[in-house]
């Protein structure tokens, strides 16, 4: 008891400390300010200071008035914002949900904003590993990202107990002040599930009006304590502000002493209320309670809040005032509002817009991309094949939740596939068929992506399974990139070997295992090797599916199973030599042949296949050409085998064999491919010229 009044006491000596430096300051703060001309700022951070005001200048829809500036005689029209103004927010963000719930956020921001932008990401390893990948391949101009790494801060927050469904995370926005670079005077900073519905240089606008903080009130009773009996939230100002739209001045935040200010709040009142309930906005509202002229309240439709008790509806009149939508209830999209279809429809609207829209330049200057791109000849039949080099595709790495260590005795192995929304209902099977480690590239457009989640989100057999990767690459230009698609897939795999697949095939069951065990049988460590799997096919939809070698063999006698592609492309899969397969116990190696594109496991360090290659065409076949090249030993499993199943045909099989100019570029493609292969391998590389020509 002793011990709790002495830490009380001090405490207390130190809250009284800081109170009366706040008061110091809220004396210089109150002072009238100076003209316009003296407030101008100089130096800052990368742009990141408004343009001068006079206070009263502006109403409520910034963005869209002009300000005068000087006396009346002289009066200039000013935008509110510098067009090269860059305006600066921070988004805590970490997992894989909030990845995928904050690019519905950008692409929001990105569709109004017509300034440059640097998004300044809070997030934990995963989140970061999936954004960086994302804004790196999405290529929107006039937009800088930068990331912080929150497992750094954990210890800053940690200590304060969190009923709070966002958790830790929830915490992060009281230390921005600390983590964002020291030279950054404001910030916006905006909650993961926040949609806007106008220009962000809008509200950037409304820094000039106040000194510290600008939050919008809370639109639920909570903080009024009314909404349940014995229901105590934290003090608070009225109804308290919501923390899901903050505008922050950090430079006079720091001068507070922000850091010493919200964590003396936090202990004292954590000493009767044992935790919060709302994170980090309990906070923020305690040291608003007591420093009021901290705070500057926005206008209601900067943050419209849809939770659970939202009494949202009587702060606006008509809904095209709103600004920002706040889906901050658990519930989501299932909240109660006479506006809700409205709301919706905006949020989906943004989920499902083409994000490849948004890389339209800001200032007409042309990217690195359109560059590259002039410098081709348009006027070359294969134009829109060497087009397809360059372009950059937006990938959105681990789409859904991914959780998988590989085993420590370094026989893992992960299976490769690649895939668009037509070859969907193969998932489940092949996770019924095997059980380690997947990593797919889905080729998909932004409204497809969603549909694939909810069709995911709908599988028992896939929700089941944390150990496959959903690499989403958004659809762009004319082809099926499928040797892009393949690349993707391969550099996200987390094991020692690789199963390079396709997804219209089901491996035989027990294939994983199987593999694992070669892998020792033939020191895949320690030697170049790519373990061929044979490959059949049927054209029956419903095969009852061989249980063994044996079942399989006499499926092959009585015709319900082919070799594959022997009726329309016999050098394939030729050199496997099936016939010695049949009575084959020890794995055998097999001679590299011209058109030779078996299924092999080869170790994750092998090469990349050739991105010239799209759509239908000698897209494996260089691959495995490469293989040989770079000295890999092909060697055929006795006992393992994998069969493809009948599907329509592909967009692009019908365009290879209906359109001779398809075919003629294929071609050009095929003999530019094995020129490289011969400056780059020398002398050894002739046999595959040769080779070709003969056959």
């Amino acid at each position: 008891q002793c011990h709790t009044n002495t830490s009380r006491q001090a405490l207390e000596l130190r809250v009284r400390a800081v109170e009366e430096e706040n008061r110091a300051l809220r004396r210089e703060l109150s002072r009238p300010p100076r003209s316009p001309a003296a407030r101008l700022p100089n130096g800052g951070h990368r742009g990141n200071q408004s343009r001068t005001h006079s206070e009263e200048g502006t109403g409520d829809n910034e963005g869209q008035k002009a300000v005068a500036l000087g006396n009346a005689s002289d009066c200039v029209q000013q935008p509110v914002v510098d067009k090269c103004e860059t305006i600066h927010v921070a988004i805590v963000c970490a997992g894989y949900n909030a990845s995928r719930d904050v690019v519905t956020l950008v692409k929001s921001v990105l569709f109004h904003r017509r300034n440059p932008l640097h998004f300044h990401f809070i997030t934990d390893s995963i989140a970061q590993q999936i954004l960086s990948s994302l804004f790196h391949t999405w290529m929107v101009p006039a937009v800088r990202v930068d990331f912080y790494d929150a497992d750094e801060l954990k210890s800053e927050v940690s200590w304060i107990p969190n009923k709070h469904y966002s958790g830790i995370y929830g915490l992060m926005k009281l230390v921005l002040t600390k983590t964002l670079p020291s030279d950054l005077q404001r910030v916006i900073v905006l909650d993961t599930d926040i949609t806007f519905a106008t220009d962000i240089a809008e509200l950037w606008a409304v820094f000039h009006k106040f000194k510290v903080l600008g939050l919008v009130e809370n639109q639920s009773d909570w903080y009024l304590g009314n909404l349940w009996k014995n229901h105590r939230p934290w003090p608070a100002l009225g109804r308290g502000f919501n923390t899901g739209v903050i505008l922050l001045l950090l430079d006079r935040l720091r001068k507070l002493r922000w850091e010493q200010m919200w964590r003396l709040t936090a202990e004292r009142e954590l000493m009767s209320m044992l935790s919060t309930s709302l994170a980090d906005q309990d906070i923020f509202n305690a040291v608003i309670k007591q420093n009021p002229f901290l705070v500057h309240q926005l206008p209601c439709f900067w943050n419209v809040q849809l939770s659970d008790h939202t009494r949202s509806e009587k702060c606006y009149k008509d809904v095209s005032d709103l600004k920002v939508i706040h889906w901050n209830s658990p519930k989501k999209l299932r909240v109660k509002n006479k506006h809700v279809e409205f709301f919706r429809n905006l949020y989906l609207t943004f989920l499902e817009y083409d994000g490849n829209l948004l890389r339209r330049e800001l200032f007409g200057c042309p990217s690195e991309l359109q560059k590259t791109l002039s410098e081709l000849d348009e006027d070359d039949p294969c134009y829109e094949f060497r087009r397809e080099r360059f372009t950059v595709h937006r990938t959105h790495l681990y789409f859904l939740h991914y959780e998988y260590e590989p085993s420590s005795d370094n026989t893992d192995v992960t299976l490769v596939a690649q895939l668009s929304m037509d070859r969907l209902q193969m998932l489940e099977a092949i996770c019924k068929h095997w059980e380690g480690p997947i990593s797919l590239a889905l080729y998909l457009s932004d409204a497809e992506a969603q549909q694939f989640l909810r069709y995911a989100q709908g599988s028992e057999v896939l929700m089941s399974r944390g150990n496959v990767g959903y690499h989403i690459v958004y659809k762009e230009g004319q082809f099926y990139p499928v040797n892009l698609l393949r690349n993707v897939a391969m550099r996200q795999v987390n094991t020692p070997y690789m199963f390079l697949s396709d997804i219209d095939f089901l491996p035989m069951y027990g294939l994983y295992e199987y593999l694992r065990k070669s892998v020792v049988q033939l020191d895949m460590a320690n030697t170049k090797k790519a373990l061929v799997v044979p490959a059949f096919e049927t054209l029956r939809y419903r095969l009852s599916y061989p249980k063994s070698k044996a079942e399989l063999l006499s499926q092959l006698d009585m015709g319900t199973l082919f070799t594959f592609r022997y009726h329309v492309w016999t050098k394939g899969h030729a050199p496997t030599n099936f016939a010695k397969w049949r009575t084959a116990t020890t794995p055998y190696r097999v001679q590299w042949e011209a058109d030779f594109e078996p299924y092999v496991m080869v170790r994750r360090d092998s090469p990349e296949y050739d991105r010239r290659f799209v759509g239908f065409g000698w897209n494996k076949v260089a691959h495995i050409m490469e293989l040989d090249a770079q000295e890999y030993e092909f060697v055929v499993l006795p006992n393992a085998y994998m069969i493809h199943m009948p599907h329509a045909p592909s967009f692009d099989i019908t365009k290879f064999r209906s359109n001779k100019q398809y075919r003629v570029c294929l071609k050009t493609l095929k003999e530019e491919f094995q020129q490289n292969m011969s400056r780059r391998y020398g002398f050894a590389a002739l046999k595959y010229m040769t080779a070709e020509n003969n056959s």
